[in-house]
C-alpha cells in the first residue's frame, strides 16, 4: 500500500472509529441520548424505544471495527484493503439506514458519507495498485 494511501486511510479510520466509539458508548451508557444531546423524538419513526441498540451497533460496527482495520493495516495484513472497503460500506450502509429511519439528513451525514466513500476508494486503490 502506498504510504500516502495508508496514512489517509488510517486517519479516516481514526476519525470514524473514535467518533463511533465515543457516540456509541454514550448511547449505551445513556440510552435516552441526553449525554450527546440527541432528542428522543428522532426515534419516533424507528423501531427503537431508546438509543441502546443503535449505540451498540455504532460502537461495534463502526468504532471497534475501524480500530481492527487499523491494526490489520499496520500489521500489513493482505486482507487490509478488503477490510477497509468493508468498513466504508458498513459506514455508508449505517448512514443510509439511519437517514431512512429518522427521515432527516444532517450535515454530519454528508461528512461521514464522504468518509465512507473515501474509505471504499482508498481500499480499492490499494487493491489495484498494491505497491506502486
Amino acid at each position: 500500500m502506498k504510504k500516502w494511501v495508508q496514512i489517509a486511510t488510517i486517519l479516516l479510520l481514526i476519525f470514524n472509529g473514535i467518533g463511533a466509539i465515543y457516540g456509541g458508548w454514550n448511547l449505551i451508557v445513556h440510552p435516552d441520548g441526553s449525554s450527546i444531546k440527541l432528542s428522543s423524538d428522532l426515534l419516533n419513526t424507528t423501531p427503537f424505544q431508546n438509543y441502546l441498540v443503535p449505540g451498540i451497533i455504532l460502537f461495534v460496527c463502526n468504532g471497534l471495527f475501524s480500530m481492527f482495520v487499523i491494526v490489520a493495516i499496520l500489521s500489513k495484513s493482505k486482507y487490509s484493503p478488503h477490510l477497509n472497503i468493508a468498513q466504508g460500506m458498513i459506514l455508508c450502509g449505517w448512514l443510509v439506514i439511519q437517514m431512512l429511519l429518522i427521515r432527516t439528513v444532517y450535515f454530519l451525514h454528508a461528512v461521514m458519507g464522504f468518509t465512507g466513500l473515501a474509505l471504499i476508494y482508498l481500499g480499492w486503490r490499494a487493491i489495484i495498485r498494491p505497491k506502486s
